[in-house]
């Protein structure tokens, strides 16, 4: 898919479609929102266009800086935006591409086989929402250069001194009245760039941040393979071996990779075009069809699915999965800017057709692998026909389905899901105060007796032996598994209150395990809260405040100190300040030691509580720390715990 080094590129593969005039109005409409997500769009929009140059095969290095001056500056050694007069224009092409949307080398011109940028709107659309932004060029022997303040050019494209080299640099200052934090996040930009270089061989993708200093480099060789033993770091891969294919189909490229652990999630990450397409689409359609006919037919073949068996399904045959599967087409069609599903209903056919044909083939070679994977595969059916028949059976007695709750939740009055919350609340004693203390038209509190099932380890037949995860998923109302719907969702925030220790955040961290791997759009809806009790109550004569740290601890009673003092009150800071102020601190260890009205006023009251709200920020690193935390290997917890112990705080002991 390389395109030739004596490829013409230049103002003739610039087309032209219409104006800049509506991005700053609705700046969401093309990077998806002005919150962070926004902001790092810019940076994946620039950037993706230097990847763009890689893929064409005509440059070989990517860079972001990130500045102490708040600057981003992104660059490549690619052929450079061309500084010609553009015909249609008739200003230079460069300040075509950067101030008009949907100017760019990618509609068909000959500039570019096959881009991320489906609209070409990447350049343009960061300008527009920059107060500043210079764009420098490495082409025709010189250097060239051009400024702009909110998309509008501030200077003619100049020609400085000359140069050799080839390639583009834009250095741009987010605008602070169009998002509403202008601070990026250096491992979010990392965690892009690892991702570019295991989708493009032989590119080296850099990133710094001048402000702390931090710096990293990524060259992958292997490409999706060296991606896939990544993603499976951690799990007991069930071969050594991956399977790895790349053809060349129709008028696109497809390329596969994958491995199988003694996991029961499935990880498969399906991109056109370097773009991480989180909702799927066509190609990861093919790939699903052709998986599930390739492993039926080889075990029918073979004898290891008996004539009377019923074929594997795709849920079977996903158990344990990883896979990294890449396309790159000259025309993607993704819905919306923001690219999360790629619609072409051609390279669905394409995927299934290299599937078929070299799967098939590995497994005639690799036929140790092949029963390997089959036989996990088998054992996650008879797992679903036990669940299943467990499943029915609980339905049967109503636990799932219908008009009943767990006995032990102490519903609200409302049926507004917006207003409605369920706590979920450690041990009897807790649950005890926090029905009593809690305003019953909309809170709801649910205790758990004893931590839930580990669900990492876990079936979905045992997980439904274990009461306290049925009630859990009764009171919810969403189901689980295939039955799963998050429609039924009876609350819009759902708050976990556990004891500020040990015990407390295993359980949280057990209830995320279970929310993460089986009702992961609870998550990403922006439904689960961790509530924060306060550590200390800090009593002077009659009043008393509440410290969910340390540090607050000893603001307060710094504050109350100085509060005496100026009263007249005598202390000697020789000796203890706290006693002679007349302060006393009661430490909490767990919910249980306070009475209701504590309860309410600290933890359940809206008008003072603090809640954490959980969110999934990158779901490949949730996924590794859940398997490294919560899965069977030993060696890779303990590694972490120790890594990580210089952090913990709140330790009993």
């Amino acid at each position: 898919m390389s395109e030739s080094k004596k490829q013409t590129y230049d103002s003739s593969q610039i087309q032209v479609l219409e104006g800049l005039e509506a991005v700053r109005k609705r700046p969401g409409m093309y990077i998806g929102s002005t919150g962070p997500e926004g902001l790092h769009h810019t940076i994946k929009e620039l950037a993706d266009n230097a990847i763009d140059e890689v893929i064409a095969g005509q440059a070989t290095k990517v860079a972001v800086i990130m500045h102490e001056d708040g600057s981003v500056t992104v660059s490549d050694n690619g052929r450079g935006i061309p500084v010609d007069t553009h015909p249609k224009t008739k200003k230079s092409t460069l300040e075509t591409v950067m101030t008009v949307l949907h100017a760019g080398g990618k509609f068909g011109g000959g500039g570019y086989k096959v881009s991320s940028g489906l609209h070409g709107v990447g350049s343009s659309v960061v300008n527009a929402l920059s107060t500043k932004l210079i764009a420098e060029v490495k082409r025709d022997g010189y250097v060239w250069r051009q400024e702009y303040e909110r998309g509008i050019p501030t200077t003619p494209v100049t020609k400085d001194e000359k140069s050799d080299e080839t390639g583009t640099i834009i250095t741009f200052y987010p605008d602070d009245t169009i998002f509403t934090s202008v601070e990026f996040d250096y491992e979010w930009v990392a965690n892009y760039l690892r991702h570019q270089a295991y989708l493009t061989k032989g590119v080296k993708a850099s990133v710094s941040d001048e402000k702390t200093g931090q710096a990293y480099a990524f060259y992958f060789e292997g490409g999706i393979q060296s991606y896939v033993r990544h993603l499976n770091h951690g799990k007991e891969p069930v071969d050594d071996d991956i399977f790895y294919v790349e053809k060349e189909i129709g008028d696109g490229v497809v390329e596969v990779a994958l491995q199988y652990n003694d996991g029961f999630t499935e990880t498969v990450m399906a991109f056109a075009n370097n773009v991480y397409n989180i909702d799927g689409g066509s190609h990861l359609t093919g790939f699903r069809t052709a998986l599930t006919r390739v492993i039926n037919d080889y075990a029918r073949k073979n004898g290891l699915l008996k004539e009377k068996e019923e074929n594997l399904t795709g849920e079977d045959v996903r158990e344990g999965l990883t896979a990294v599967i890449l396309v790159k087409i000259p025309d993607p069609q993704f819905e919306g800017q923001t690219k999360n599903k790629l619609g072409n209903p051609e390279v669905r056919g394409y995927v299934e057709q290299v599937m078929n044909e070299w799967l098939s083939y590995y497994f005639e070679e690799h036929p140790g692998v092949a029963r390997k994977i089959i036989n996990k595969s088998l054992l996650a059916a008879r797992a679903r026909k036990a669940a299943r028949a467990a499943r029915d059976n609980i339905i049967r007695k109503g636990a799932l389905e219908g008009a009943s709750l767990p006995g032990k939740l102490a519903d609200c009055a409302t049926k507004d899901r917006s207003q409605a919350e369920l706590f979920i609340v450690e041990g009897q004693s807790a649950g005890g105060s926090a029905k009593d203390g809690r305003n019953s038209f909309y809170q709801a509190i649910l205790p758990l007796r004893g931590k839930v099932l580990n669900v990492e380890r876990a079936r979905l037949d045992k997980m439904l032996a274990n009461q306290e995860i049925l009630n859990l998923i009764k009171a919810l109302g969403v189901g689980i598994e295939d039955q799963f719907d998050i429609e039924g969702l009876r609350y819009e925030r759902i708050i976990i209150m556990t004891d500020a220790d040990v015990d407390g955040s295993h359980i949280t961290t057990l209830l995320m395990t279970l929310l993460f791997r089986h009702m992961r759009p609870i998550i990403e809806g922006g439904h689960i809260y961790v509530a924060q009790p306060p550590l200390f109550a800090i009593s002077a004569g009659k009043k008393k405040q509440y410290a969910y740290s340390d540090e607050e601890r000893d603001e307060i009673i710094d504050k109350i100190i100085e509060e005496r003092k100026a009263k007249g009150l005598k202390i000697d800071s020789k000796e203890d300040r706290v006693k002679q102020a007349g302060v006393s601190i009661q430490r909490y260890k767990g919910l249980g030691e306070m009475d209701a009205e504590q309860l309410w006023e600290t933890t359940m009251d809206p008008a003072n509580r603090v809640l954490v709200q959980v969110r999934i920020e990158d779901a490949e690193k949730a996924d590794a720390i859940f398997s490294k935390l919560m899965g069977t290997e030993v060696e890779m917890r303990k590694n972490f715990i120790q890594s990580h112990a210089k952090f913990v705080k709140d330790l009993d002991i």
